[in-house]
């Protein structure tokens, strides 16, 4: 199997996690109730924007970090750090799954977090 390079992995990784950052902020009232939530006032709704800032802050560091030198210690330490980020993405989303806060499509999270982990994981192989 081919090798993904350093540059077209973060291209991919950011745009997800920037998709998921827009629609969030722009769409809550359409995204959310798709997993099972229900945004019954303002304050809920700010927090789905709120969220935004830390999934488009990981899509803007992805982004400016798309020419990192493969093998090198920032490399090594950006791939470590978004493997860790999707890791807890896959603690946090299992519990919301598994309580039932999350139903409907909220099976999808923790799985989209465990594909975002694995590859992660992958390129911090890579990058050794």
């Amino acid at each position: 199997m081919k090798k993904i390079n350093n540059r077209t992995f973060l291209i991919v990784h950011s745009s997800v996690y920037a998709i998921f950052a827009i629609a969030l902020f722009f769409l809550p009232q359409i995204m959310w109730p798709a997993y099972g939530l229900h945004l019954n006032d303002k304050y809920a709704i700010f927090l789905s924007q709120h969220n935004s800032i830390f999934l488009g802050g990981i899509a803007i560091l992805g982004f400016l970090f798309r020419d990192v030198e493969s093998g090198s210690k920032t490399a090594h330490k950006l791939f470590t750090g978004l493997m860790l980020t999707n890791i807890l993405g896959i603690i946090v989303t299992f519990y919301a799954a598994v309580t039932e806060i999350f139903v409907g499509f909220g099976w999808s999270d923790p799985a989209f977090f465990m594909l975002m982990a694995v590859m992660s994981y992958m390129k911090l192989k890579d990058n050794k």
